[in-house]
């Protein structure tokens, strides 16, 4: 072997593609299409365009960037890609896999009726166009398959943002609530944030130096209230038996649907506590009056009546009161 022959030897060990697991090509196409100036990487802006969902934060976004580059060159490489999501692939190992060599049978099917098709006879180009078409069905049928679990996971995730947002909301009331029991502290006017029998109340004490605003907004007994004014958020805690806790979560679906289609009924998020059998739920309504009306309804008392079955303990619910204006900036 002259010179220039081992030359272009080492050129040609450089130039060869680094020998990954089958289905993991789709890293390489990744690269491709999110490098956008042809450097061979992913900047973080490149990262966040193509990976961007909607879902993650910019912060969240950069977490995942400096978590997948390994080299700490502020950069991403195939390599590292195929590092990271190789750890996460679970059952689409196979997916992605089977999709490679489908790929590659589908070019080499299309290259040969490019090839053959005008020169087959008329019963070969009638199975040719027979295949092709059966071909195309199959594909489009894993594809509406595809779409419809994307779908879904998106609705989840949306119904996951919107009830944590609620969480929040409802976390900053109660933080606000705590101030003023903790303000109220060795006074004796007392005044009830639920007038409802039956459920018990939150009662606090208030000092004589509140400001009548305060008084009129938080507190004001719910029967004086005009009902645009405030609308009625309701907790409702529920210990449920752990051998019951399926056939509960069933039930709360169902109650949940129904309850969220009632007129008045701004919305529902249900909490299950971390390592316990124990459920908040919380109902938001417009006025007072169709959350009365809403007791009173079927899927209301069935739901109370399986409770009787699932629950470890009693049922507790408390009422509040909010400004309505709350409301309207929450959702502005």
């Amino acid at each position: 072997m002259d010179c220039s022959e081992e030359v272009q030897s080492l050129s040609d060990e450089a130039s060869t593609p680094i020998e990954m697991k089958k289905g993991m090509s789709i890293y390489l196409d990744i690269l491709r299409r999110a490098d956008k100036n042809d450097d061979g990487k992913l900047s973080f802006d490149e990262f966040k365009a193509y990976f961007s969902d909607g879902v993650l934060s910019g912060d969240e976004l950069k977490e995942l960037f400096h978590t997948i580059d390994t080299h700490n060159t502020n950069n991403v490489d195939t390599d590292e890609l195929c590092e990271y999501f190789s750890q996460h692939l679970g059952e689409y190992e196979n997916v992605l896999a089977a999709l490679e060599d489908l790929n590659v049978s589908i070019l080499k099917a299309m290259d040969k009726t490019k090839k053959d098709y005008q020169e087959a006879t008329h019963l070969e180009q009638f199975v040719t166009r027979f295949l092709l078409k059966e071909t195309t069905s199959q594909l489009q049928s894993l594809q509406s398959s595809l779409e419809c679990a994307m779908e879904t996971t998106a609705e989840q995730t949306r119904q996951e943002r919107e009830d944590n947002q609620w969480i929040t909301q409802i976390n900053r009331l109660q933080k606000l609530i705590d101030r003023l029991e903790k303000k109220a502290t060795g006074y004796t006017n007392y005044f009830c944030l639920s007038h409802y029998n039956a459920f018990s109340l939150s009662v606090i004490t208030l000092p004589s130096n509140f400001t009548i605003h305060l008084r009129v907004n938080v507190m004001k007994p719910v029967n004086n209230l005009p009902p645009s004014q405030h609308i009625l958020i309701v907790q409702r805690q529920l210990s449920v038996l752990e051998e019951e806790v399926e056939e509960f979560r069933l039930a709360l679906r169902q109650y949940i649907d129904c309850a969220s289609a009632q007129t008045g009924c701004l919305h529902v998020a249900v909490q299950r506590l971390a390592n316990e059998s124990r459920f908040i739920l919380y109902e938001f309504w417009e006025q007072s009056n169709m959350w009365k009306n809403h007791l009173q309804t079927n899927y209301s008392k069935t739901f109370q009546r399986s409770n009787v079955d699932f629950l470890e303990t009693p049922e507790i619910m408390t009422t509040m009161l909010v400004p309505a204006s709350w409301w309207v900036l929450n959702n502005n």
